[in-house]
């Protein structure tokens, strides 16, 4: 019997985000090169987009590579980057077919001139798929992501443009990557590790997190469906109390 029957189709969250960990340790386990995991990362990447799609979630956000993942060995990155564009170019198709739409967070001008190609052709090609978006975070972290939404707002004041009273919580999320996608309502990480890692640090502050020990390249649609029902056994008080939310 399948998880997706015990899940609520009115109580989804909209936006997941996910934290896609133990491709590395999944490979040495077999006595592989890292990149061997991330390859085979791919199909859980195919899975979940799937499995997410037919439940109805609108925003699903994958952490694929952080600003600090460039400190890793140059052969790893060289095929990190590699496997990146050509999974685009071959995950294209599967997009189309479902109906999602290719969004990318980041520091992206730092990506390699080849991988950018591919990444803008395939959002140009999505763009107006409506079944879900998939926002791939790539050369990305929350601390970039925040303290280039500050300079932004402090040239706007240093311009005249706008006054510092005119910040607040909202101006500034407007600022951010994510300005067009909603807060995630959860986070799952796998690899049994318990860390937020940079990740989405402004937009994860309500997030409801999962943790699995399950490597990353053995994730599927199924451990997708057990993390949403574990969210929906959840109360979520916004900082209220039980009695105000009944």
């Amino acid at each position: 019997m399948s998880l997706l029957e015990h899940i609520d189709t009115n109580r989804l969250p909209q936006h997941i985000a996910i934290i896609m960990d133990g491709n590395g340790r999944w490979a040495k386990e077999k006595g592989k090169l890292r990149v061997f995991g991330h390859q085979n990362g791919v199909r859980a990447v195919r899975d979940t987009i799937e499995g997410a799609v037919e439940l109805g979630i609108k925003y699903l956000t994958l952490y694929a590579f952080s600003t600090e993942n460039w400190n890793r060995p140059k052969m790893e990155v060289m095929a990190l980057m590699e496997l990146l564009v050509s999974t685009i170019n071959k995950e294209t198709k599967t997009l189309m077919q479902n109906g999602v739409r290719l969004n990318a967070i980041g520091d992206l001008s730092s990506l390699p001139a080849k991988c950018s190609k591919q990444l803008q052709e395939t959002m140009i090609k999505t763009a107006d798929n409506k079944n879900c978006t998939l926002t791939l975070a790539l050369s990305y972290s929350s601390r970039w992501e925040i303290t280039h939404a500050a300079r932004q707002l402090a040239l706007k004041v240093q311009a005249g443009e706008m006054n510092v009273e005119d910040i607040t919580e909202v101006v500034f999320a407007a600022h951010l990557n994510t300005s067009e996608i909603p807060d995630p309502e959860l986070m799952i990480r796998t690899s049994g590790e318990f860390r937020i890692s940079n990740y989405l640090l402004w937009q994860l502050a309500y997030a409801e997190l999962y943790f699995t020990p399950k490597l990353w390249p053995d994730f599927r649609r199924e451990d997708l469906y057990a993390a949403i029902i574990d969210y929906q056994k959840r109360e979520r008080r916004f900082g209220m109390t039980s009695e105000q939310l009944n």
